[in-house]
Formats: structure tokens, C-alpha cells, sequence
């Protein structure tokens, strides 16, 4: 049920949101064959929920709602000719029956991710489909994933719902062969919204900003289907580890550095279910089984200085073999930098982040920008520090990381 307020209006809460949007997607897509359509006229239905005292259960009034909305539309567009009869009751079938193999409890933003991730389309539309419409990222936070401008992200999304409908006609979810040839995309997908929410939200303020939670949820949803696959344990290690690390990451206000945060405050039940997963993928040797690698070597490091940066170092270089990447890069460099022996070093792993800093995307840009400022810092160039951590400040959106690089600039000075 929805909450109320005292004057009997609907005030939804985050967990109602959050639960209610993929199944009304879903259900709409199925019904109407079109996903673009269903996103459009699901985001009417909620804004209408708002306006309502009593909607009873959510995602079935939405989807009714949802329903008229179109049936209206279309028909003052003049193109309700080839819909059937029963349409005009608002009490139509789905377009299509789910295949035989696929149980009505697939998770649907599971089911909308694998539609998302159709061969179809190129990598990237997958990526800006799967971001904006299953995951819920922002346009902005969308082109900022992938390095590129909101305008091309927002042209690249209205491409790959247009194409998606011309390939594939209407909306169906894949059988479980199909599912199967697309894990790989989707498994990227969900590592890209956990990136996103680690990056964005140190302390997200309410369930439906916990972006990392929601990849965590469907993490779980994927294990559920998939559990012997090395990869699809290798991600849920990585948003398990990862979350389980969030603690301590702020500190009166202010983002923690990895030698300086408190790692007692970390989650220790987490941090179990993720090793534990992390051992399952070792079995494997992809992108996310060695990514989990090198996230339990962090987890169960006691301080940043007794932390195995030399095996770290290596896994990065096997990582950057099978998934070459410039935020790998930027890790592989930082990890480098704790095992400089001499200047020399020191300056090679400098360089390597000077000419990302200058030439990669712009997720790697930022990456590489505080990893120079960081090296500045531990070798004792203060005043060049505090000249890059200033210049950070002017950059970034979140303000606990704000306030920490100008904590930097102030100490450095």
C-alpha cells in the first residue's frame, strides 16, 4: 500500500517507487510493444498516483491508468484502426505471452535490462538504454558514465529505443538462450549503475538514491538465475565489497581518503557474503572475477600501508588484458605509485596519469586528476597539491568530496 499524508493526498515512498516502476515498465511494454511508450506514459501514471487519495496497489493502478492514457492518445491521433476491439475497454492482453521457459518471477528490471541489451544495438546504445530506462540514471549521470555530452547521451537514448522497435518490432523478452548470449552486456550494465552510485553518493540520503543498493538488489536477482556463472558472482563481489566499504568513507562532513578511514566501521557481514562470492569467481578469469580480486585484497587489507599493492599491480595488468579500460589504467597507476623505489618511478607513474588526466573520457580525467594530487601529496609537493585539489574543488558536485580536496588545498598551502 501507498502512504498518505493527514489530508489524504498519496505521498509515495522511495521503496514504493522503486518497487512499483520496473513492473509498471514492464507490464506496459509487454501490453503496448513499445518500451519508449512505456516509459512515457508509466512516468504520467505516477505523476498522477500523487494527485489521487486512494490508488490502492500501486503498480496495478499505474498500469490501468497508463493504459487509458494511451488508448486516449492514440485515439485522438487517429491510428486506433488496428487495434483490436477489446482494446476499447482498457482491458486488453499482453501483446505477448512470456515464453514457456521463463517464470512469471523473473525480476523485471531484470527482464527490461535484458531487453535493453539487445545484439541489435551497438554497445554504447545498450549501455545509455539499460542506464536511463532500467536503471533510472539521469541523462546527465548517464553521459557522464561514458564520457561523453548530455546532448549526445539524450540523442544516442532516442536512437536506441528507435532502433531496438525497428529490429525487433514489439516488445518481448528474451527466452533463456537469448538471455544467455546477452548476460555479458548486462553484467556490464549493472557494474556501470554500481560505478555511477560509488563514485556520485557517499552517503546516499534515501533508499531511492541508493543507486548502490538497487545494483546490489539486482546483482541478487542475477545470481538467482544464474548461479554458476563465474562472472555474474565476480559482479555481486564487487557491489557486496564495494558497499560494505561505504562506512566510513565521510567523516563530519567531509570524504576519507583509503589510509585514513575508520575500516571498523566497515560492514562485516558484507564484506563475508562478498569474499565468499569473490572465491566462487576465482574460479574464472573475466573482467569481474579479477575485479573482485582485487576488491577483497582491499577489503581484507588491515591498513592502507600492510595492503598487497604488488599482487594488486598484477591483477590490474591481467584486468587491462581482458577488459582494457582507462579507469583500469588510472588503478593500475595509483597502485604502482606505493611501490616506487626511487624518483624515477615515481615520475613514469606520474607521466602515465598526467596523459590521462589530459586525453581520457571524462570519468577518467576526474580519476586521474585526484590520483595527481594524491601522488603530489604523499611526496611532499604541497603546493602543487594544494594547486590541483583547488582546482578539483571547482569541479565536483558532491560536497563531502568538496570539502575534502579543499581541506587538502588549506593544509597544503
Amino acid at each position: 500500500m501507498v502512504t498518505r499524508c493527514d489530508h489524504g493526498v498519496v505521498r509515495l515512498t522511495d521503496e514504493e517507487f522503486r518497487t512499483a516502476w520496473p513492473r509498471v515498465v514492464r507490464a506496459l511494454a509487454s501490453w503496448s510493444g513499445s518500451l519508449d511508450d512505456a516509459e512515457e506514459y508509466a512516468a504520467e501514471a505516477f505523476a498522477r498516483a500523487v494527485d489521487k487519495d486512494d490508488v490502492g496497489e500501486l503498480a496495478a493502478w499505474c498500469v490501468s491508468v497508463a493504459k487509458r492514457a494511451w488508448i486516449d492518445d492514440h485515439r485522438r491521433r487517429g491510428v486506433f484502426t488496428r487495434i483490436a476491439p477489446e482494446l476499447a475497454t482498457g482491458e486488453a492482453m499482453p501483446a505477448h505471452e512470456p515464453p514457456e521457459d521463463m517464470p512469471d518471477e523473473l525480476d523485471d528490471r531484470v527482464a527490461l535490462l535484458f531487453v535493453a541489451c539487445d545484439e541489435a544495438l551497438a554497445p554504447r546504445a545498450r549501455m545509455v538504454l539499460a542506464l536511463r530506462v532500467v536503471c533510472g540514471l539521469s541523462i546527465a549521470q548517464t553521459a557522464m558514465h561514458l564520457g561523453i555530452r548530455e546532448g549526445a547521451a539524450a540523442a544516442r537514448l532516442t536512437r536506441a529505443k528507435r532502433a531496438l522497435a525497428q529490429a525487433r518490432g514489439e516488445f518481448q523478452v528474451p527466452d533463456r538462450a537469448e538471455r544467455s548470449r546477452r548476460l555479458p552486456a548486462v553484467l556490464d550494465c549493472v557494474a556501470g549503475m554500481f560505478t555511477v552510485a560509488h563514485r556520485s553518493w557517499l552517503e546516499p540520503p534515501d533508499a531511492l538514491s541508493d543507486m548502490g543498493r538497487q545494483a546490489l538488489s539486482i546483482a541478487d536477482a542475477l545470481v538467482a538465475l544464474f548461479p554458476d556463472e563465474t562472472e555474474v558472482r565476480g559482479l555481486r563481489a564487487v557491489v557486496r565489497l564495494g558497499l560494505a566499504r561505504r562506512p566510513g568513507r565521510v567523516a563530519d562532513g567531509v570524504a576519507t581518503t583509503l589510509d585514513e578511514v575508520d575500516r571498523s566501521r566497515w560492514d562485516q557481514e558484507l564484506l563475508r557474503d562478498g569474499l565468499a562470492d569473490a572465491a566462487v569467481a576465482a574460479r574464472g578469469d573475466g573482467r569481474f572475477a579479477l575485479e573482485a580480486a582485487i576488491s577483497g585484497l582491499h577489503s581484507v587489507a588491515p591498513s592502507f600501508a600492510l595492503t598487497d599493492w604488488s599482487r594488486i599491480v598484477q591483477l590490474y595488468e591481467a584486468l587491462l588484458q581482458v577488459w582494457p579500460s582507462p579507469s583500469g589504467g588510472v588503478a593500475r597507476l595509483s597502485a604502482r605509485a606505493p611501490l616506487a623505489r626511487d624518483q624515477n618511478e615515481l615520475r613514469r607513474v606520474q607521466q602515465g596519469l598526467q596523459r590521462l588526466a589530459d586525453e581520457g573520457p571524462s570519468y577518467a580525467r576526474r580519476d586521474a586528476a585526484f590520483a595527481l594530487a594524491d601522488l603530489c601529496w604523499r611526496t611532499g609537493r604541497r603546493d602543487e597539491a594544494a594547486d590541483r585539489y583547488r582546482e578539483i574543488a571547482g569541479q565536483v558536485e558532491n560536497e563531502a568530496v568538496r570539502r575534502f580536496c579543499l581541506r587538502r588545498a588549506g593544509e597544503s598551502a
